[in-house]
């Protein structure tokens, strides 16, 4: 007999679903999920955030002179070093123009792969080595088991216009801006709840931060993330927090996640989706 949650307690959001495939598709999304997370050049992989300015500057393992100004980052490599952008070698004097908010590119050296980008305003250089030992060392995010019960019947309320929501940084003096839509109005265990969401990476999805009552217990204390798929015709939405993640901040402090906006912490303790992680890279 298939084992279904259907009791008088269970949300609509959670009605009828089949147990067993709810908890292997979670597992296969959290198995793929981690994955991206240890590559070899994803963010466990980062050695170090560097801010670049006026004064040249150069930095362990990564080629090159480096200030940033009005012709944006530019780069001077000495006759022996060589960097690589879109399989392009680099050589001598390269300036790589301004970089848009929350952009940049990638650079190539060796194994390395340097990131080059803009955050808080500010130009930064990282670079990811595969051989970084707390990539090396890292062996999984602990986690509450997969429960229906954390589904979320709700609603997409969007804003007259879009707003921008200016937010903290997990870097202390850093502001991010983003392009709010609207809110996510949902139940959850019979009360209701609003969080402020912002786009999300695939066209017409919702992205929200928050924290909640297990934040800094059992969860880390800054922040995890949700994504939420675009909204029906009628802006019907479902939160499945069960899928809750850590964002990079959570594992290294070369990260400058956002934090969540006001009004973004739930009164609840969402005992669901990515726990604190196991260890952490610290600056």
């Amino acid at each position: 007999m298939t084992d279904t949650l259907s009791t008088p307690n269970t949300s609509a959001a959670a009605a009828g679903i089949d147990r067993a495939a709810f908890a292997r598709e979670w597992e296969d999304w959290h198995r793929a999920h981690e994955a991206a997370r240890a590559d070899g050049h994803g963010f466990l992989a980062v050695t170090g955030l560097h801010w670049l300015d006026e004064a040249p500057q150069r930095f362990d393992r990564t080629p090159g002179t480096w200030t940033t100004g009005d012709e944006g980052p530019v780069v001077e490599l000495d006759a022996d070093e060589v960097l690589e952008l879109d399989g392009v070698a680099l050589s001598g004097r390269h300036a790589f123009g301004p970089i848009a908010e929350r952009s940049g590119v990638t650079l190539r050296s060796g194994d390395l792969a340097i990131e080059l980008a803009k955050r808080g305003g500010r130009d930064i250089l990282r670079p990811r080595d595969p051989a970084f030992p707390f990539r090396v060392a890292y062996t999984g995010t602990p986690t509450y088991l997969p429960n229906p019960r954390w589904l979320a019947a709700g609603r997409f309320v969007p804003f007259d216009a879009p707003r921008e929501v200016t937010v903290g940084a997990a870097v202390e003096g850093l502001q991010h801006v983003y392009e709010a839509p609207g809110e996510l109005e949902f139940e959850l265990r019979g009360e209701t709840f609003r969080l402020t969401a912002f786009n999300g990476s695939a066209p017409g999805s919702l992205l929200v931060l928050f924290t909640d009552a297990t934040s800094g217990l059992t969860t880390y204390a800054a922040n995890r993330s949700l994504s939420v798929d675009a909204p029906d015709a009628d802006g019907s939405v479902v939160l499945d927090f069960n899928r809750a993640v850590n964002l990079p901040c959570a594992y290294t402090d070369y990260a400058t996640c956002p934090l969540p906006p006001a009004g973004n912490r739930l009164p609840v303790g969402i005992e669901a989706g990515e726990k604190t992680p196991l260890g952490r890279q610290a600056a």
